[in-house]
Order: structure tokens, then C-alpha cells, then sequence
């Protein structure tokens, strides 16, 4: 395998669940906003959008409608684990779905464009390489689209700049680490070649 800068940031990238409070610099934010600007899409349409949320009055009104949305779904044992986690924790209180970042990036895409999931995961997936070559924290959230046909959350991000045809592929929590992730080893994902 060659190795460079880039790779060596691709292994090293973990997820961050604990953030300092302080608001990530511009031009860190800049910089890993270009990156998914810049990733790769079908046809080279470039649709995603991204809306990014630093104020924290929006944050903490947008945890608040999360907890209260999951908090009144139906906890049934077919359910996806970690939308029955998101459920456990809202019934619980004090559900901290982005981690307390102090930046959320918003990633949406049309809802009917038949690449939509793959062209906003290059987006987060280039945001969060970027993130870890700044030295920033970055966790891919899903909560946003498990809740993308709620009303009530849809009603939200569209006072936020959500268009009615768009759908909430994913989010980013994004900010400065509290602490370094102590990663667990990785192996890899399987590969067969056929030569």
C-alpha cells in the first residue's frame, strides 16, 4: 500500500461524541464545508445542500423537537437498534442526539433523485476526512433522516432553509474533540480480487 498524508487521515478519522464547547474557527468550518461542496455526484449534478447550524438557540430548539418526536414513537423490538436507542434515550431525558456539538451540517438531497443517498454520503464522508485533516471532530447523525417524514421536524429545517422536495440524507456533528478517541482496532472491510 502507498502511503501519504491522505490515507494516513483516513485511517486515523474516528468518530467524536464529545466536544468542547468553544465553536469550531471559520477557517477550519471553511474548509471541511468545501470538501463536501467538492465531492463526487451522478452526472457530476452537484444537488446537494447543505445547511449549516451554529447558533445555539436553533440547536438546542432542534434537540428539543428531536427528543419530544422520538420520545412519542412507538418502541417496537423490529425497529432498527439504534432507533430504538434514540427512543430509550428521548423517553429517558436530556437526549443529546449531535453530541452537544457546537456545529450540525445538514446534508439533503431531492427526494426523488434516484442517487440521493449516495451522492450526500460522498458529502459527509469528505466532511468527515476533512474534519480530521484540521484536526476538528466529526460524527456522521442519523437521527434527522430516521425522522425525515415527521411533520413536525420537516416543519422545522424548513423554517431552516429545507425545500419541500428535499430529503434529509444525513447530518454532521462537528466541533473541537473533548477528549482523543480511543479507537477500537479495525480490520477492514473483506476483499476478494478476481484477477
Amino acid at each position: 500500500m502507498i502511503n501519504n498524508e491522505v490515507m494516513e487521515t483516513i485511517i486515523r478519522r474516528r468518530s467524536t461524541r464529545k466536544y468542547r464547547p468553544e465553536q469550531i474557527g471559520q477557517e477550519e468550518l471553511e474548509t471541511i464545508i468545501e470538501a463536501g461542496r467538492y465531492a463526487p455526484s451522478g452526472g457530476n449534478l452537484q444537488n446537494n445542500h447543505l445547511i449549516v447550524i451554529q447558533n445555539p438557540q436553533i440547536l438546542s430548539e432542534l434537540e428539543k423537537l428531536v427528543e419530544r418526536e422520538f420520545a412519542g414513537m412507538e418502541y417496537r423490538e423490529d425497529l432498527y437498534s439504534s432507533v430504538k436507542n434514540s427512543i430509550r434515550k428521548s423517553l429517558a431525558g436530556g437526549y443529546h442526539f449531535f453530541y452537544e456539538s457546537p456545529t450540525l451540517v445538514i446534508v439533503a438531497s431531492p427526494k426523488d433523485y434516484p442517487n440521493n443517498i449516495a451522492n450526500a454520503s460522498c458529502v459527509l464522508e469528505n466532511m468527515m476526512i476533512a474534519a480530521e485533516s484540521v484536526g476538528a471532530g466529526a460524527c456522521w447523525i442519523n437521527q434527522l433522516h430516521w425522522l425525515d417524514e415527521n411533520e413536525n421536524v420537516r416543519a422545522f429545517e424548513e423554517k431552516l432553509g429545507l425545500k419541500k422536495e428535499e430529503t434529509v440524507v444525513g447530518a454532521l456533528s462537528l466541533g473541537y474533540r473533548a477528549e482523543e478517541a480511543q479507537p477500537l482496532p479495525r480490520k477492514g472491510n473483506p476483499v476478494d480480487y478476481i484477477r
